[in-house]
């Protein structure tokens, strides 16, 4: 599932933490995708579908303090 059809002008490059990708490409193995890149645009166009739908997310659910220290592993926060 590659995207090689869209051109090059139309992409933006964006950076991700290197462990997040690694993750992903260990995942490509149980998946039709050809490479990180076309995984990762399928699960953002999901996530972006959803939000847009006006699927019920319940963001309150969320602990605070689990998400700052997500972001904190990641390198995102100090």
């Amino acid at each position: 599932m590659s995207r090689s059809d869209v051109p090059a002008e139309s992409v933006t490059r964006v950076e991700l933490p290197t462990a997040l990708v690694d993750d992903v490409e260990q995942r490509l193995q149980y998946t039709d995708f050809d490479d990180a890149s076309a995984y990762i645009e399928f699960v953002v166009e999901e996530v972006l579908a959803a939000v847009s739908d006006g699927e019920d997310v319940n963001y309150d659910a969320v602990d605070r303090e689990e998400v700052e220290s997500r972001l904190e592993s990641l390198g995102y926060m100090e």
